[in-house]
């Protein structure tokens, strides 16, 4: 069988727009197939005289991991083989919808009788498939996006309790055979303790690592991102390219990031699946991150949300349930509906369509210091230096860190003993059901919370429910969230913002605030957006 080489006029950008060859079956060598790869699909098309027509199947590059050439496993084979792997969505074998779905399109060439001959060609055609699937990274505004160079080196960050307890297994059974597929080298670094992925990412020499990977739920990527912004060089840190593989039970930003690839509803091993091969693709966004100053510790910074009221109490109370994974969410918020709580306090924000305030050392001094007016504490038991907005260079809860921390730009947030500017607004309602600020688009996996959010649009979605809505209106709203409806339900009590920066000034002595969905500590919260300032392994 002849296979000559492709003409070097039908080149483009180094990638043959057209090569064509004819190879058999990797296991049955009287099944033969013509293969022709283009820019954007490989295509296989059996050859079979004795059938009365012929199958043919198109493989879109843009679904194509990776593609190697190598030897049989018996050593008299004279043939050579490449295998490429495809992860295309297809029809789920037992319910409605698509899913991606793994496929593997595996030929022997045997054009002559000199192996390291067939080993060559077969060595081209991995080549040529991996350099035009390379090419079919998605594009935005006409841009083609950046992605990972190859090879790549990832660490891996795996919490092995998150979720069911189901991570590592996971990990083996589906995402190292797919970075083995698509020639990913990666190191797994299984987290022992709270705050261990926190000590790695700011003592690891990063100049080794292309990029940083989670397999947990949200808490561990807010230990990395954390962990990434104490270091001495946290500019260059923040810039390492972050993936999410979902490992947990909450897996929101593995939820959001599956849907800004424009990807069809997942769940479980779907999900991760989907996530996993975004991973294999490299595409890198930039990502904004939200910095949270709290009364008595330095900023935090976050990447998903901050919530106060019903969904805090919810994600709090519900890690009873965590064995039961994302359903501890709907188990956690029926038992919350049946003692719905009132909350007190004050909330003030920046739309996204004020102007950029003055420094806060030019705020009006006209408004009467919020913070001042409020009865906002810690604890019970909390003394009034604990409390204060002053007292924020304390130790890091359980972390212990009193690293030294650059200066950071919060330009848009007033001095904490000071009023909030004119551009802000301040809410006129003071007793709320729930206060959720979220920058991405799920808050859960089955909770489609922000329909608008991107992970670098530049705002923070906040949602506030006042007090006075029924429980029926409540859980309908919810329920409504799993489709991304609830802001069509027309509740009045339900007010959705799209801001730059928020105040929140809790007046109820008792209640949680989460950040990314890890408790911290009750009192009165600032937060600002930092646009672009992480970057993203998404679609």
């Amino acid at each position: 069988m002849e296979n000559s080489e492709p003409d070097p006029s039908r080149l483009r950008n180094g990638v043959v727009c057209v090569l064509y060859g004819e190879f058999t079956d990797a296991l049955n060598d009287r099944v033969r197939y013509s293969v022709s790869l283009t820019e954007r699909a490989l295509t296989v098309q059996r050859i079979c005289s004795a059938a009365p027509g012929r199958s043919k199947e198109a493989f879109s590059l843009g679904d194509c991991v990776g593609c190697r050439a190598h030897r049989g496993p018996d050593g008299a084979d004279v043939g050579a083989y490449f295998t490429a792997y495809f992860y295309p969505f297809r029809r789920r074998w037992m319910s409605a919808g698509v899913a991606r779905q793994r496929v593997e399109q595996r030929f022997r060439v045997a054009l002559v009788q000199d192996p390291l001959a067939n080993l060559r060609e077969a060595e081209r055609w991995a080549r040529a498939i991996r350099d035009a699937s390379a090419l079919q990274a998605p594009r935005r505004d006409g841009v083609l996006s950046a992605a990972l160079r190859r090879p790549c080196r990832v660490m891996v960050l795996l919490n092995p309790l998150s979720g069911r307890g189901q991570a590592l297994q996971l990990f083996t059974g589906l995402v190292q055979g797919m970075l083995a597929e698509a020639a990913v080298p990666h190191t797994l670094v299984i987290t022992e303790h709270q705050n261990h992925a926190r000590e790695v990412v700011r003592k690891a020499d990063l100049s080794q690592w292309d990029a940083l990977v989670i397999m947990s739920g949200d808490g561990l990527l807010f230990e990395v991102i954390n962990g990434l912004m104490e270091r001495e060089d946290w500019r260059e840190a923040i810039r390492t390219p972050l993936g999410i593989l979902p490992g947990g039970s909450g897996n929101a930003l593995a939820a959001s990031v599956h849907h800004y690839a424009q990807s069809p509803p997942a769940w479980n091993e779907e999900l991760l699946l989907s996530c996993g091969f975004l991973l294999c693709k490299g595409v890198v966004r930039s990502m904004d991150l939200v910095s949270v100053h709290l009364a008595s510790r330095p900023r935090l910074f976050s990447f998903l949300s901050l919530a106060w009221g019903f969904v805090a109490d919810v994600d709090v109370e519900s890690e009873r349930y965590r064995h039961v994974g994302a359903v501890r969410f709907l188990m956690g918020t029926l038992v919350r509906l049946a003692s719905l709580r009132v909350y007190q306090g004050r909330l003030a924000y920046l739309p996204v369509e004020a102007p950029t305030p003055p420094p806060s050392s030019s705020c009006s001094p006209r408004r009467p210091s919020l913070c001042s007016s409020l009865p906002c504490r810690l604890a019970p038991d909390a003394s009034p230096n604990q409390n204060s907005w002053r007292h924020r260079n304390a130790i890091i809860g359980d972390d212990a860190v009193t690293a030294k921390r650059p200066e950071r730009d919060d330009s848009l947030l007033p001095d904490p003993d000071q009023p909030v500017p004119e551009s802000w607004t301040v809410v006129r309602e003071e007793d709320f059901v729930l206060v959720l600020a979220i920058y991405q688009s799920h808050l859960a996996e089955g909770l489609w919370a922000a329909p608008g959010a991107a992970a670098d649009d530049g705002a923070i979605h906040l949602f506030y429910v006042t007090a006075g809505i029924s429980r029926p209106a409540l859980l309908r709203l919810f329920l409504a969230m799993e489709r991304g409806g609830h802001l069509a339900c027309g509740c009045p009590h339900l007010v959705h913002r799209r801001v730059r920066a928020l105040r929140l000034e809790p007046a109820t002595p008792h209640g949680r605030i989460t950040v990314d969905g890890e408790l911290v500590e009750y009192g009165p919260v600032q937060a600002q957006i930092h646009p672009g300032l992480a970057r993203l392994i998404c679609g």
